[in-house]
């Protein structure tokens, strides 16, 4: 026998091993997101950009149905109509369902997804017990766990917007947040000009767009050590920031005008006292958090108005991978989701210099763990994502993958802005620094946040 080969062999099966526990834990953390949720919370779409709970559920079920289950050509569909109900927008497979219309399916309901994603799960261990998985298959069955894990996020951040149109402000968990505000004092991290490298490098898992590793030349900068704050906002708003069209973009000054944006997505305002909903309810502004759900537009004009910019794709995750032991790894400490819901805690940012950025995964200790240790920039990760100034395009030397997958994220490189980082609404072991997150600038749905660069 050829003991390199057969060295090989064991390291694939156990890598296939890992991957299907990883595969049944992220498929149980969807179905922990909606324990709360009465089968009406899951077919609401409350806008276009939104998608019903249910809509999630059953997509990300037909993921793997579609990209590993169909080709194994030994798999018995739960429903062949299912192909195109919940088929995003891959071309490549098929006709999709009209994207604004999802919330007006209410067949098949709540149950039946489940029973929906029971099959292809059990589906999905025959075929990872019947042979071992090619290399191919992995791979898919991969980007399939990270794609659910995408989605997960956009779960926790489509309910939150669809229960805040209800005037009762219905909680989804209750969960405590932090009752403090703590003035933490901003200082600014320098970088000498030079030529550096960004991308995705090592045998972990990224996605295409995270590829290939090149160098970019960076001039001089400095880069703030925390998030922009409510506090730090309230200022920008009470100075007249939305009625100063000198400190915004055109596109920007025509979005404040046509939505009539005054303040932060979420935030109402009630005598002379701030609030703003949560997924744990209406809780009062606590001054000194990150400010969140604030669009391209705002982020950019707040800079502007303090004299500052938003940092380049590339300066950010320069900055943020030199504070890193292993900065391509997905074991990040953050404000992740499930540690959050674990812990009881609100799915919410949470300020620098707190507990809550750990993970029991890294090897700066556990959710409790002492802060004592935490590196500048701590809270780049798994809070907010930051807006950065970069268009999303094509590192030097992209290639979409062939097939249907290569429709996953190059074709969306056109009028979306990058943003770094992670939220708290994502889970534990899906982002790290090179992490390419994309919106369009308008958007403000999302834990979105402002961290502050200058030359």
């Amino acid at each position: 026998m050829d003991t390199n080969s057969g060295t090989v062999a064991v390291q694939n099966a156990h890598a296939a091993d890992g991957l299907i526990d990883r595969f049944f834990q992220v498929r149980a953390f969807s179905e922990k997101i909606v324990e709360p949720l009465s089968p009406e919370d899951c077919v609401i779409q409350s806008m276009d950009d939104a998608s019903p709970i249910r809509w999630h559920l059953a997509h990300t079920t037909w993921f793997f149905e579609t990209f590993l289950l169909k080709p194994s050509g030994d798999y018995r569909p739960f429903d062949e109509r299912f192909e195109y109900l919940f088929n995003s927008y891959y071309n490549s497979v098929g006709e999709q369902y009209p994207r604004g219309k999802r919330g007006l399916i209410s067949r098949p309901g709540l149950t039946e997804t489940l029973d929906y994603r029971s099959h292809v799960d059990q589906a999905m261990r025959s075929l990872v017990e019947g042979h071992d998985l090619t290399d191919e298959e992995r791979q898919v069955l991969e980007i399939g766990i990270h794609h659910e894990q995408q989605h997960q996020e956009l779960m926790l951040t489509d309910l939150k917007h669809a229960l805040s149109c209800n005037p009762l402000a219905p909680v989804y968990r209750d969960g405590a947040c932090e009752d403090l505000d703590t003035a933490v004092g901003q200082s600014w991290l320098e970088f000498d000009p030079g030529v550096v490298r960004i991308g995705h490098d090592g045998d972990s898992f990224c996605f295409d767009n995270e590829l290939p590793r090149h160098r970019v030349f960076l001039e001089p900068f400095q880069i703030a050590d925390r998030c922009v704050t409510n506090r730090e906002y309230l200022e920008f708003m009470e100075d007249g920031g939305y009625d100063r069209p000198e400190l915004w973009l055109s596109l920007g000054w025509a979005a404040v005008k046509e939505h009539g944006w005054r303040s932060p997505l979420y935030w109402t305002k009630t005598g002379s006292r701030w609030s703003h909903f949560t997924l744990s309810g209406r809780k009062p502004i606590r001054l000194d958090q990150p400010v969140c759900h604030v669009s391209y537009f705002e982020a950019d004009a707040y800079a502007r108005w303090a004299g500052c910019r938003l940092a380049t794709e590339a300066e950010w995750e320069h900055a943020v991978c030199c504070q890193l032991d292993d900065p391509f790894s997905a074991t990040q400490r953050g404000n992740w989701s499930d540690e959050l819901l674990r812990s009881g805690r609100c799915i919410h940012p949470k300020l620098s210099g707190t507990d809550s950025y750990c993970n029991p995964q890294s090897h700066y200790g556990g959710i409790d763990g002492d802060d004592s240790d935490q590196p500048p920039l701590a809270d780049a990760m798994g809070n907010v994502w930051e807006w950065t100034s970069s268009h999303y395009s094509a590192y030097p030397g992209y290639h979409a993958p062939a097939g249907a997958l290569g429709e996953y994220n190059g074709k969306f490189m056109c009028n979306v802005f990058v943003l770094k980082g992670g939220s708290c609404a994502t889970p534990s072991g899906h982002a790290r620094p090179t992490y390419r997150n994309f919106f369009a600038p308008e958007s403000r749905w999302q834990f979105t946040g402002i961290r502050l660069a200058r030359c």
